[in-house]
């Protein structure tokens, strides 16, 4: 079991004496390492060290930061298969969503330090005679980055690897889960060769870590994936400091299966979209809308398909769905199963806690399919689990009706063969991504992520990142060697 300290200034800090936490293996119990709980005063440490290094980095070429970005996904490739055993070991995604996990870290990584070379402004014209008008992107800051569990190494780096391209430093706290997925992050960092201060971690608790990032004078903006009322939180405290604040939050997501659709395709990309893993996804598919002609053949085939998954330790490749990522997990889950039931919605198959043998050592749950209606809990709010609601419609319009018919706005999907439908679903599904004949995951890292409505309004990945880490400067260059006045009445001043 390996100690860790906080990494602040290009050092791991011993910690000795510290209260600690430990993360644990949600598939063994097994626990993999501790940390220390950060104070205020640990925060400011870290926030100092990267106020202090903001300078030297903001004025570092931004094709020169690419390089080390660049050389941070060769070593991030290299240690691939290590990292991505982690990441399985400490969240509980199948070991080829581990290393998923960790390929997008390095598809980002790639992607982003090529944006060194772009980091695009704008020229335009003078109202003006011999004057020369044009934009340029300058970095935010320091800035602080509060990343989740479900994505423990896919999401710090989007976030990381955007802002570090941008000319940002950043203080960094990795959700208390996985703190160990983000110490390797560090580690990738540092052998990249990445400068003392320029990328800081400290571990513990949102309210006092989260909280004291968010509130410290020496940041200059927020970027934020968890929870809606958590992220309504961040976004209040961000704007009474007047920073910019950046918010990924839940999903609700639905693929709408319409009657001509390719079923065969179709459950391969529901069976993934709803139960990879184990439905932690925000974009997991948690809603099917099914046109009523096929929706009996529909349901027999899906509940054939659920009663095969093999459940069981992640680590192993033949398993399909591991556990949920803690006791709290399990908890949530089961209740909502219970008031999917209490509700009246019918329970198909799935949605207990599997016990015995090994099971009794993780959090391990049945994968759930419940008939729901539209109004019913489990088909409205986020469960963040192995739950899967199916609903019936008539036709085309009903179906957009019930997809956009919930407080989230992240990702949609449509299976149809008919291409009307599809370029109507494109306009009037309410989300930041519209799939076509493919599950509402599995997004690419060179476009845009993000949603709508409750889901927040960042767009992360794509050339959209450097968005969220920089602002516009206008500049004016004036080559007439006289005093010209822009928006003077200039005819008045003729006459």
């Amino acid at each position: 079991m390996e100690e860790y300290g906080f990494y602040i200034n290009g050092e791991w800090t011993k910690a000795k004496g510290r209260t600690r936490f430990e993360t644990t293996n949600p598939a063994t119990g097994d626990v993999l390492a501790t940390f220390p709980v950060g104070t205020k005063e640990d925060v400011d440490t870290a926030v100092s060290a990267a106020v202090k290094t903001f300078p030297k980095w903001r004025d570092t070429p931004a094709p020169k930061r690419g390089l080390i970005l660049l050389e941070a996904a060769r070593i991030m490739r290299r240690r691939k298969d290590e990292i991505g055993a982690i990441v399985t070991k400490e969240m509980g995604k199948v070991i080829a969503e581990g290393k998923g996990d960790v390929q997008e870290g390095i598809d980002f990584l790639e992607y982003m330090a090529g944006e060194g070379r772009r980091l695009y402004g704008e020229t335009t014209t003078s109202e003006l005679p011999d004057r020369f008008c044009m934009t340029v992107r300058q970095p935010l800051g320091p800035v602080g980055l509060i990343s989740p569990w479900n994505f423990p190494v896919a999401i710090p780096m989007w976030k990381s690897v955007a802002a570090l391209l941008c000319g940002c430093t950043v203080v960094f706290k990795p959700a208390s889960l996985t703190p160990l997925c983000g110490a390797k992050v560090c580690e990738v960092y540092e052998e990249a060769g990445l400068p003392p201060g320029v990328f800081n971690m400290v571990t513990g608790s949102g309210s006092v870590v989260g909280d004291g990032i968010i509130g410290h004078h020496g940041i200059r903006g927020i970027s934020f994936t968890g929870g809606v009322e958590t992220g309504r939180e961040v976004y209040q405290k961000g704007a009474k400091r007047l920073i910019k604040v950046g918010l990924e939050l839940g999903g609700k997501n639905a693929i709408i299966l319409m009657d001509d659709a390719d079923l065969d395709l179709a459950m391969d990309g529901i069976v993934f979209g709803a139960f990879g893993t184990a439905g932690q996804r925000c974009t997991a598919t948690s809603r099917l809308i099914v046109h009523e002609g096929i929706y009996d053949e529909l349901l027999s085939r899906l509940v054939k398909r659920a009663e095969v998954l093999k459940l069981g330790n992640p680590i192993d490749p033949k398993v399909d769905v591991g556990p949920v990522a803690s006791a709290d997990q399990e908890k949530k889950i089961l209740e909502y199963v219970q008031i999917g039931k209490k509700e009246g919605a019918k329970l198909l198959i799935g949605g207990e806690k599997l016990k015995g043998g090994d099971y009794d050592k993780g959090f391990f749950i049945k994968p759930a399919i419940f008939e729901a209606k539209r109004t019913h809990r489990i088909a409205t709010e986020e469960i963040f689990g192995p739950v899967l609601s199916v609903l019936k419609i008539k036709d085309f319009d009903e179906a957009v009706k019930v997809a956009n018919g919930v407080a989230y706005g992240l990702s949609s999907s449509i299976y149809t063969n008919d291409i009307r439908q599809a370029f109507k679903a494109i306009q009037t599904l309410e989300a930041g991504i519209t799939y076509i004949n493919a599950p509402t995951i599995g997004a690419e890292v060179h476009l845009p992520f993000g949603g709508v409505k409750d889901t927040g309004f960042t767009r992360e990945a794509g050339s959209a990142a450097v968005d969220e880490f920089t602002y516009e400067k206008a500049v004016y260059i004036d080559y007439s060697g006289r005093l010209q006045k822009a928006q003077i009445d200039t005819e008045k001043l003729a006459k």
